[in-house]
């Protein structure tokens, strides 16, 4: 896994919209006491249940796998804009 120059702040922007993208929905309702890792397991989870993302293998599925398939998603996001 090849890591992204600005990985952590793609990361972020992947929170905040996957946040968003979820709340749209009607589905979460992140707390402010709730963990970044909860946010992007979750965000993770929702995205790949809807199809927006593709799923990791079961045996690579590990928090900084799914940061760096989020971050790849945020970054996708940014070119559309």
């Amino acid at each position: 896994m090849k890591k992204l120059k600005n990985e952590k702040e793609l990361v972020k922007k992947a929170i905040a919209a996957g946040t968003k993208y979820g709340e749209a929905r009607g589905v979460v309702e992140f707390e402010p006491t709730d963990s970044a890792t909860a946010k992007i397991e979750f965000i993770y989870r929702l995205l790949v249940h809807d199809k927006i993302i593709q799923p990791l293998q079961n045996d690579q599925i590990s928090q900084a796998s799914m940061r760096h398939r989020l971050a790849i998603w945020a970054s996708k996001l940014e070119k559309e804009q």
